[in-house]
C-alpha cells in the first residue's frame, strides 16, 4: 500500500500512483475535516486508488481526533458527518 500524505500547504491528501497524484480536497472546521473533493487521475481509474486514498485519509484524520464530513453536493447537495470509528 502506498503512503497517503497530508499536503497541508494544498489543503489536500495525497497518493503518489505510477506518477501521478490521486487526491482529496479538504477543508477545516473546528474538531472536523470537511472533504470537499476527491480526484484520481483517469489512467488509474478502476483500480481501487480512491478507496486507498480514502482509507488513508481517514487514518490520518482519525489519528489527529477529528470527525470527517463528505460534502456531496455534485451527486446529491447532501452533507453527511462519518464519525470517527464509524463506516456507513
Amino acid at each position: 500500500m502506498n503512503q497517503v500524505r497530508d499536503n497541508k500547504s494544498r489543503s489536500r491528501f495525497e497518493l503518489d500512483v505510477e506518477g501521478a497524484v490521486a487526491f482529496a480536497n479538504y477543508r477545516l472546521a473546528p474538531g472536523a475535516v470537511i472533504i470537499t473533493h476527491t480526484e484520481t487521475p483517469r489512467a488509474l481509474r478502476g483500480r481501487g486508488i480512491a478507496s486507498e486514498l480514502v482509507q488513508g485519509a481517514l487514518q490520518l484524520i482519525r489519528a489527529d481526533g477529528s470527525k470527517v464530513v463528505w460534502y456531496l453536493e455534485r451527486h446529491s447537495g447532501a452533507t453527511r458527518s462519518v464519525e470517527p470509528g464509524i463506516r456507513r
